[in-house]
């Protein structure tokens, strides 16, 4: 596997591991978090897909009266928000 970073990734900074998303079972507890160490671009380019996905699902959950296609955009506008919030934190860092 090759571990050399592409020359355009990195340039905005790195993820920075601390921001988590979806409440666990227990109160005060989440079921995921972001990893320290990815390319804060990519982060935002996937957090981008994830919104568009979440917009479509609650547009088509709502037309077609699916509950579970509005949950589904929930949960993914809250993994993009934990991504969003956690490359802007490595952004941040390395200015």
């Amino acid at each position: 596997m090759d571990n050399e970073t592409p020359a355009d990734h990195g340039h905005l900074g790195w993820t920075v591991g601390t921001c988590t998303c979806l409440e666990g079972a227990i109160k005060g507890t989440r079921l995921f978090r972001v990893e320290p160490g990815n390319c804060a671009n990519y982060a935002i380019e996937q957090a981008s897909v994830l919104l568009d996905s979440a917009r479509r699902a609650s547009f088509i959950g709502v037309m077609d009266n699916e509950p579970v296609l509005v949950w589904a955009s929930h949960y993914l506008s809250d993994m993009a928000k934990a991504l969003m919030d956690d490359a802007h934190m490595g952004m941040v860092k390395k200015v």
